[in-house]
């Protein structure tokens, strides 16, 4: 969204210089809200771990409350005004960051009908993906949009494997059902998929384990599956983003340089954004 078109027109200059603090961090103010901005984030995230607690929150609460009160009526204030100095404020209220704005303040309206909000909690740490915004790191949150399509054109694939995965540990959990014969553990088939689930996935919680020779044998060959099988999905996506990058021409549209370097998002020569 280019904030400069989006700005309200003409000779509301307090709107101007509202959103040259707001949207920017070229002049001291600026720099100064995102500053505060990011000591609120901080902050904000600070106190709703220190919450779950149950000491400190017993000992704190009241000032935990006010504190975030506090905080939840700077960013609603925030909220409002980078609404209010838009002209197209659907571009905002409907973006990224606009939806994270106001799901973070959701469980500040909702106190005041729900005395019991810790629920939402996580609501409120989506502030800190604001931090992305704060440091200018969009950038960073394009080039996740990589993976994100990596993934989706691989969906097939990993969808196919899953079925695959779960098959085989239905299979392999009646398996230790019959062969650990109701032992600890292994007293229904589902509690034994549960085993085969946390073996094949390389977890291994440790809350159960076969004790019969034949149960331990099954055990080892599980195991030592579960490093193949995790390698899978990975090479799958790993193998789409190669192809991906292969795929496209590894040519400057702007100035037609060809020596470009495989992880390079910027022409060396002339500076344009890569494809």
């Amino acid at each position: 969204m280019d904030k400069e078109h989006n700005l309200v027109p003409g000779n509301q200059l307090w709107k101007r210089f509202l959103f040259r603090i707001i949207y920017r961090a070229d002049t001291k103010l600026g720099k100064l809200f995102d500053i505060i901005l990011l000591l609120l984030i901080l902050a904000s995230t600070f106190i709703i771990m220190m919450e779950s607690v149950p000491k400190l929150d017993k000992k704190f609460h009241t000032t935990f409350i006010i504190c975030e009160w506090i905080i939840s009526v700077f960013f609603t204030l925030e909220y409002c005004l980078r609404i209010a100095v838009l002209k197209n404020k659907k571009c905002y209220l409907f973006s990224f960051f606009g939806v994270i704005d106001f799901l973070s303040l959701i469980p500040f309206f909702l106190s005041f009908f729900f005395p019991i909000t810790k629920y939402f909690l996580i609501f409120r740490m989506l502030r800190m993906l604001r931090v992305f915004r704060v440091f200018n790191l969009l950038d960073f949150m394009n080039d996740g949009t990589v993976i994100v399509r990596a993934l989706k054109n691989s969906s097939r694939k990993i969808y196919i494997f899953l079925l695959f995965l779960i098959i085989f540990s239905v299979i392999v959990g009646s398996m230790m059902f019959m062969v650990e014969g109701g032992r600890p553990g292994f007293e229904t088939i589902p509690q034994s998929i549960y085993w085969a689930v946390v073996t094949v996935t390389t977890v291994g919680y440790g809350d159960v384990s076969p004790i019969t020779p034949m149960g331990k044998f099954f055990a080892v060959i599980l195991m030592l599956a579960g490093y193949s099988i995790i390698a899978v999905p990975t090479g799958i996506v790993t193998a789409e983003m190669r192809n991906k990058r292969q795929n496209l021409e590894l040519t400057c549209e702007r100035c037609g340089n060809e020596d470009i370097d495989d992880d390079a998002r910027y022409c060396k020569q002339c500076g344009k954004k890569l494809a």
